[in-house]
């Protein structure tokens, strides 16, 4: 420990001894678990009550009853979620340890499967692979578990009910923090073929009024309908209550196809409004169990000066959620980037370049974000598939701009550790 971080923590003590002896509130810092230096912008969440750490570090909590239990909760970006209880005196630091999060994805079927989800918790320790980004809710709907949110809301679709289960979700949960993973759940929102059959109000529509479906023949929820956000708030509280470390939304975005009609004019303002309305009462609902919130984001979004038609403006994301994840598939990259038409070719150059654009133009440190790199044999170029090279260029990428990890998609759910960086 260096001296003046010894006097910075000899100072908090006698600040918390002294609120202490006036029975009000206590001074107490967050600090990194390795360095021992403070961190800023830490939130900390006790019995309904929310506090952000200063610049120095620092909050001060009531403390009315210093003899009896409390409960807090505290996160920031970079870092593990710590869940303490206090006992008598506060301590005067709370120590946070770094976690930069390397993921698998693994869908409803995935993690239903027992061959799949043992390859995967296979990879850590193998690899580099610390995290499981796991489906609450996939693409068409489906859950991996008898969901309330999702019985109660007539959207548990019949295909649901007879697709491959997980007996008990939250005991496979505690079972993989016991491994060391680092969890979290995916939640597609607004692309929801049963939710649009429960309630035909909350579905998009074609030019004529007809609900309209994708190229999938699925069909989609309003985004800018506040009751229908409802149900996916409900999805990211049973996530919370089960034990995830974080909630990530994905398909958080209008369609992208032209002459829809919603429950509000088609524009740009408010179709930004509609997504950062949404993540803002995610936050608010979710404040209490103080986890982890991300949102997934088209790949050129952090090149698009607008929202790309679909309501994701990059700059309104920062302050709603703790991560950013852009996909930043090579393959995605249509129209290439400047002086780099062959995206495939160049899968680092994707994935640093385009992050070190949204960096720019957010200010964000890269902390803040954690891409979805391709980890599938390419389907817009060359078909090459992704392998050991393709990857590993990509995650030198990645941690080159000093994200908070990486994510690897793969829809099939097969991850061969002979890929993966170690």
């Amino acid at each position: 420990m260096t001296r003046g971080l010894a006097v910075w923590l000899a100072c908090i003590g006698c600040l918390m001894a002294w609120t202490l002896a006036q029975g009000a509130t206590a001074a107490m810092a967050v600090v990194d678990g390795v360095t021992g230096l403070p961190i800023a912008g830490a939130t900390v969440v006790s019995a309904g009550a929310e506090w952000v750490t200063a610049n120095d570090g620092t909050f001060m909590m009531p403390m009315d009853k210093p003899g009896a239990g409390i409960t807090m909760t505290v996160r920031a970006p970079g870092y593990s979620r710590l869940e303490m209880v206090i006992n008598g005196t506060a301590p005067r630091a709370i120590a946070l340890a770094p976690l930069r999060p390397k993921a698998v994805y693994l869908s409803v079927y995935g993690i239903a499967d027992r061959t799949l989800r043992e390859a995967a918790i296979a990879l850590r320790g193998a690899t580099a692979i610390n995290a499981l980004v796991i489906d609450m809710k996939g693409d068409r709907g489906l859950t991996p578990y008898p969901s309330a949110a999702r019985q109660s809301i007539g959207a548990q679709a019949r295909i649901d009910l007879e697709a491959p289960r997980v007996p008990d979700l939250s005991a496979l949960l505690r079972t993989l923090h016991a491994r060391g993973f680092y969890l979290i759940a995916r939640i597609v929102v607004f692309k929801d073929d049963p939710l649009a059959a429960a309630h035909p109000e909350w579905a998009v529509r074609d030019a004529e009024g007809s609900i309209w479906r994708d190229r999938e023949d699925l069909r989609w929820i309003d985004p800018t309908l506040p009751p229908a956000w409802s149900h996916n708030l409900d999805l990211a509280e049973e996530a919370a209550r089960m034990g995830f470390d974080e909630v990530q939304f994905d398909y958080l975005r209008f369609p992208d196809a032209p002459g829809l009609r919603f429950s509000e004019t088609n524009t740009g303002a408010r179709r930004v409004a509609a997504i950062t309305g949404f993540l803002s009462a995610a936050r608010d609902r979710l404040r209490h169990y103080n986890i982890y919130l991300s949102a997934d984001i088209f790949g050129y979004v952090c090149w698009n000066l607008d929202d790309t038609a679909i309501g994701q403006q990059l700059e309104t994301l920062g302050g709603l959620v703790d991560y950013i994840s852009p996909m930043l598939y090579p393959s995605g990259f249509t129209w290439g980037l400047p002086g780099c038409r062959r995206p495939t070719e160049h899968p680092g150059e994707i994935v640093s370049r385009s992050l070190a654009e949204a960096k720019r133009r957010t200010g964000l440190a890269g902390v803040r974000f954690r891409p979805w790199l391709q980890a599938f044999r390419d389907y817009a170029f060359d078909h090459r598939d992704f392998e050991a090279e393709e990857i590993g260029e990509q995650v030198k990428a990645a941690d080159a701009a000093g994200t908070d990890g990486w994510m690897l998609w793969n829809p099939r759910n097969r991850y061969d550790p002979a890929t993966l960086p170690r």
